[in-house]
């Protein structure tokens, strides 16, 4: 289909895809061939080996390319600079194959666990990255930081767990300023490109776990980058041909399939997920909210500026110990007890000890991850119903502390 100007909700459908040429099918086919036949050595249609092309995987890599907003043409690169892998740290990993040995990385403070463990424990001994972890929600986040030696800088916004916000705009002219040749890469897996676009912000790479949002079914692992530049398009090709931790022909089906809902999807997270914070905020069992478009969000400004929605992510603080979180956490019904995030169903998770257990314990108060912390992935059930689950489990909660008091 013609590229002309499309609303991101057009987007998901037909950004980057066309009917298949032998049949006219309107859902590109899963293509499970590991290789493909040529009519002399090296003339062939496009297609040598599945590790390097594959059908499928181009289609889904064309739509987060189009829909993330990367500058690159189909004739410049055949995924238009998206590259899709087999989970979201595959995709972590190969991005940081873009720095040579030695290099000096910034990145966010408040990360996902598993980004925090291969940045740390892995690169650092593997790749003697030079890793400073500061808080880039903060106006003076570069000083003493940044300088012309910052090869990459690593953002995570909304982050997780506590839902930090950081101000892609300032942060891409700060680091800019410092070394034009820097590498800025956001992960917005929290905020999708339906609601947040970072390559429009100055941003060089965007980097998804599309097992989360993308996906939307908690049914596949995956991972995509997207670039701005045929440039950099051009080197992560390489790197996603040499490293070769791809996405499988079947789960870039659906992920792709799953992208088709995902601006539907995204404004009922959105809706149910405000229509939550605001009853947490009211309910006499809990501490403190953290949800981006609340006004009360220390970042609510930045949010204004830079999305266009909060999606369903909300993190609180219970009032009590670990004790009531654990039986709060027990006596729901409706929301799932599980890791990950971003499915059509309503999750929650207790970070200090599930999703973040590898960050150091010190590292996690400094952060306030405490054991008071509850996440909520809010999904696109009936909102009403997902409150009563939720006063349910409070009202177990209450029972709980008087009981012990």
């Amino acid at each position: 289909m013609a590229d002309a100007p499309m609303h991101p909700d057009t987007k998901v459908i037909h950004a980057g895809q066309r009917p298949e040429a032998t049949t006219g099918a309107v859902m590109p086919p899963i293509f499970t061939a590991s290789t493909y036949a040529q009519e002399s050595p090296g003339v062939h249609k496009g297609f040598e080996y599945t590790r390097s092309h594959n059908p499928t995987r181009y289609a889904l890599e064309r739509m987060a390319a189009h829909l993330e907003g990367s500058q690159v043409s189909e004739d410049e690169d055949p995924s238009c600079g998206g590259f899709a892998f087999a989970s979201g740290m595959a995709a972590i990993a190969t991005a940081l194959e873009l720095l040579d040995a030695g290099a000096k990385v910034i990145a966010m403070d408040d990360l996902y666990g598993g980004t925090n463990r291969l940045f740390s424990r892995v690169r650092e001994r593997t790749q003697n990255l030079k890793v400073h972890y500061a808080d880039l929600a903060s106006p003076d986040w570069h000083k003493g930081t940044l300088c012309n030696k910052t090869a990459m800088v690593w953002v995570e916004t909304p982050t997780n767990p506590t839902l930090k916000l950081a101000d892609l705009g300032e942060i891409a002219r700060l680091a800019r300023q410092a070394n034009p040749d820097v590498i800025l890469v956001c992960d917005n897996t929290f905020g999708s490109p339906i609601n947040q676009r970072p390559l429009e912000h100055g941003f060089d790479i965007v980097m998804h776990s599309t097992t989360k949002y993308l996906n939307g079914h908690s049914d596949a692992v995956g991972g995509l980058l997207v670039a701005r530049t045929p440039v950099l398009a051009a080197r992560l090709r390489f790197l996603q041909n040499a490293i070769g931790s791809v996405m499988s022909p079947f789960d870039s089906y659906l992920v792709l399939r799953g992208i088709k809902t995902l601006a539907l999807r995204m404004h009922r997270h959105n809706e149910s997920g405000l229509r939550i914070a605001q009853h947490l905020e009211r309910h006499e069992m809990v501490e403190r909210v953290v949800y981006p478009a609340l006004p009360s969000h220390p970042q609510h400004d930045i949010y204004k500026k830079q999305m266009t929605g909060a999606s369903g992510m909300i993190t609180f603080f219970i009032k009590g110990d670990i004790e009531a979180a654990r039986v709060f956490l027990e006596n729901v019904r409706i929301f799932t007890l599980a890791e990950s995030l971003g499915g059509v169903e309503s999750l929650i998770e207790h970070p200090a000890i599930m999703t973040h257990a590898s960050v150091p314990p010190d590292q996690r108060r400094t952060l306030g991850i405490s054991d008071t912390l509850i996440r909520l992935s809010v999904g696109i059930e009936d909102c009403d119903d997902l409150i009563a689950d939720l006063d349910r489990a409070f009202a177990a909660a209450a029972k709980h502390a008087k009981v012990h008091a």
